[in-house]
């Protein structure tokens, strides 16, 4: 990238795709000229043109600051000796502007570097956003979904959390989850159990071997960590794994580690699905046997809504939790679309931000997904491959 083309999409001051950063330099420039021009000899104030290159060492590239630069020393030359010897500023004065718009030139180009590490150190992280949680196709394995992902940390766009659909010969899985911690190990952690997911989801035949897989996945991630001396011995994630057997369109296989209990909404209202009565993921060891499948009933016209804590556990200035259900349920009542996964999420995320006024305390992951209603005469197969 050029000096140029990092200016073009860099500039603070935009209009209709144009920049016009320079203005403010320039007419503090003209500002300036015309003012020490038409006063007196006591009100000089010529020297106050070193604060053009400082301006536009702000908001400006190098060469448009480097050119305010030398403008202010030509115009400081020019205007200084259109007074009379007596009231000329002198040769301190010069030195001045000349130096100011050198150092305004040098504080640029350092801006304008940090700025480029800025980017790039951005466009790692959405590179590692989109590697752990990777763009879905809006229907995907038969299934119509939506999902919003917001990091607490803004810099980062990337946590703990984490999602994904995983089609298969055995019927689509799904894995929504929230990895104990914030950070790196957080993200790291959530990048092994998806890569186990789409590789057991799609080849193991029983939802429970794709959840002992993944329980022994993490267990395995945690002793890797702790032998590379990080302090990751205690740490969990919590999760829903949730089977979409093609032979039962009316009921979906859960396996809940611990996780927020997911919710079907549907045009009758809003229940919720059995809660995580199991110990999160990593915690398995701690009691015998990993938490049973379950089959729960999901109506076609019923979609299923997860959620991590950083949804149910959002407080407003009163400390009050963001009321989930409730607001589900006032959405459901003023459109009979409002279980559409794509409405449905865009409810909760405003929801949320509104409640929390705009700040989040943890990563917030909103995830709704249904299935794609089948033509009549269409066969499962045919729905998931057509998807």
């Amino acid at each position: 990238m050029t000096e140029m083309e990092y200016g073009r999409q860099r500039q603070l001051l935009r209009v209709r795709g144009r920049s016009v950063a320079w203005v403010p330099p320039l007419l503090l420039f003209v500002a300036i000229v015309l003012l020490d021009l038409n006063t007196s000899e006591r009100f000089r104030i010529i020297t106050w043109i070193v604060l053009v290159p400082g301006t536009a060492a702000a908001i400006c590239g190098v060469w448009a600051t480097g050119a305010f630069a030398a403008l202010a020393v030509v115009t400081y030359v020019v205007v200084d000796s259109a007074w009379p010897g007596e009231y000329q500023a002198g040769l301190g004065d010069f030195v001045l502007v000349a130096l100011g718009g050198l150092l305004a030139t040098v504080a640029c180009a350092v801006r304008v570097r940090k700025e480029k590490q800025t980017l790039h150190i951005q466009d790692i992280a959405e590179t590692t956003r989109r590697t752990v949680l990777r763009p879905l196709p809006p229907r995907w394995g038969g299934l119509e979904h939506a999902g919003v992902y917001l990091a607490a940390d803004v810099d980062a766009r990337v946590g703990g959390d984490f999602y994904d659909i995983q089609p298969g010969p055995h019927g689509t899985r799904l894995l929504v989850g929230d990895v104990q911690g914030k950070g790196l190990a957080a993200v790291e952690t959530a990048a092994a159990l998806l890569g186990t997911f789409r590789e057991a989801g799609y080849h193991e035949k029983e939802v429970a071997t794709v959840a002992a897989r993944l329980e022994t996945r993490m267990l395995r991630h945690r002793s890797h960590s702790c032998a590379l001396g990080r302090d990751d011995g205690d740490r969990f994630a919590t999760a829903v794994l949730v089977g979409f057997p093609e032979d039962a369109p009316d009921t979906v296989e859960m396996v809940n580690f611990g996780h927020e209990a997911p919710l079907a909404v549907g045009p009758h209202g809003v229940r919720e699905l059995p809660s995580g009565e199991g110990l999160p993921l990593g915690l398995g060891d701690l009691v015998d046997g990993l938490p049973p499948v379950r089959r729960v009933p999901l109506a076609a016209d019923e979609t299923l809504l997860l959620v991590t804590d950083g949804v149910t556990e959002a407080r407003d200035r009163s400390d009050d939790f963001y009321p989930l259900a409730r607001d589900i349920a006032r959405a459901l009542a003023a459109d009979e679309h409002g279980a559409e996964p794509r409405r449905l999420v865009r409810r909760i995320r405003d929801g949320v931000l509104r409640h929390g006024g705009g700040r989040l305390d943890d990563d917030t992951t909103v995830f709704a997904v249904r299935r794609i209603r089948q033509a009549q005469g269409e066969g499962p197969e045919q729905g998931r491959l057509r998807s």
